[in-house]
C-alpha cells in the first residue's frame, strides 16, 4: 500500500497574523489608522505641503516639545478654569431658569419667549456686543462659554419636567406627599435624564465657545496658541491643539456618562447584564 501523502505544515505565526487582520478589521480604528497613514505618505511624498498640514510624525514631535516645554500644560489650564467657571454658570442658570419655567405656569410665561429668542441669536454676532459690554479681559470668555452652556441646559430640563407622567403626580399624591416632596422626589429625579442629556450638549457648547471666547486678545490658552500658530503658519501646533480640544471633548463626556452610570443606576437600561 502507498504511503498516504502528509499535509504540508503551515508556519506556525500565519493563525497568528490571521487572527489579527480579522481583529484589524472589525476594529472601529481601522478606518482613522488608514486615514493617517495616507497623510502620513502623502506628506513624505509632497502631496500634501506642510504650510497647508503638518504630517502626523511632524504633529507629534510638536506635540512632545510642547508638553515637555510646559507651554502646552499651562496654557490649557487656563483654558480648563475658562471652562469650568464658564459651565458652572451657564449650567446653574439654565437649571434655575428651567426648573422655574417648567414647574410654575407664570415661570414659563416669563422666562420661556425669552430663553427661545435668545437661542436662535447667531452665537458670533454677539461678540462684539460681549465686547463693548464687559471689555476684553476673561468677563466676556466666561459670559460667552456659560451662554453656550446655558440654552442646551435649560431646554433639555424643560422638556424632561414637562415629559414627566401624569399617572406618577397622581400616584404621589395618593401617597400623602407635599407639592415640595412632590418635586423633589417625583419630578426632578424623573427629569434627571434629561438634564444629564443637556448636561453632555452643554459640555460640548462650552468647548466650542471656548475656541470663540479664546480669539478674544486672548494671552494665553488655548485659542492663545493657535493664534501664534497661525500668525507663523505653524500647521503642526495647530493641529495639536485642536487633537487636545478633541481628548478634552470626549474625555468630559466620558466623565458624564459615568455620572449617568451612578446616578440612574436605578433604570433597567442602565442595570448590568
Amino acid at each position: 500500500m502507498s504511503a498516504v501523502p502528509r499535509p504540508t505544515p503551515r508556519p506556525a505565526g500565519v493563525p497568528l497574523i490571521r487572527r489579527l487582520l480579522a481583529r484589524l478589521g472589525n476594529s472601529r480604528w481601522t478606518v482613522p489608522l488608514a486615514l493617517i497613514l495616507a497623510w502620513e505618505l502623502g506628506s513624505r511624498v509632497g502631496l500634501v505641503p506642510s504650510r497647508v498640514l503638518a504630517a502626523p510624525s511632524a504633529v507629534l514631535a510638536t506635540f512632545w516639545t510642547l508638553l515637555a516645554s510646559g507651554e502646552l500644560v499651562s496654557n490649557l489650564l487656563v483654558s480648563l478654569v475658562r471652562v469650568a467657571t464658564g459651565l458652572g454658570i451657564g449650567v446653574a442658570v439654565g437649571t434655575v431658569l428651567a426648573v422655574l419655567a417648567g414647574l410654575f405656569r407664570r415661570g414659563e410665561t416669563l422666562v420661556d419667549p425669552l430663553m427661545q429668542m435668545l437661542r436662535t441669536l447667531p452665537f458670533l454676532a454677539l461678540v462684539p456686543l460681549f465686547i463693548v459690554w464687559f471689555g476684553i479681559g476673561e468677563v466676556p470668555k466666561v459670559a460667552l462659554i456659560a451662554l453656550g452652556a446655558a440654552f442646551p441646559t435649560y431646554l433639555t430640563l424643560f422638556s424632561g419636567i414637562r415629559a414627566i407622567e401624569a399617572k406618577l403626580v397622581e400616584a404621589g399624591r395618593s401617597f400623602g406627599l407635599s407639592r415640595l416632596e412632590l418635586i423633589t422626589n417625583v419630578v426632578l429625579p424623573g427629569a434627571t435624564p434629561s438634564f444629564l442629556v443637556g448636561l453632555r450638549y452643554a459640555l460640548g457648547h462650552a468647548w466650542l465657545s471656548l475656541v470663540v471666547a479664546e480669539q478674544i486678545n486672548a494671552s494665553a490658552g488655548l485659542g492663545y496658541l493657535i493664534n501664534n500658530a497661525r500668525d507663523f503658519m505653524r500647521t503642526d501646533i495647530i493641529v495639536v491643539c485642536l487633537g487636545v480640544y478633541a481628548v478634552l471633548g470626549l474625555g468630559t463626556d466620558f466623565l458624564v456618562r459615568l455620572l449617568e452610570r451612578r446616578l440612574l443606576a436605578w433604570r433597567p437600561t442602565f442595570l448590568e447584564r
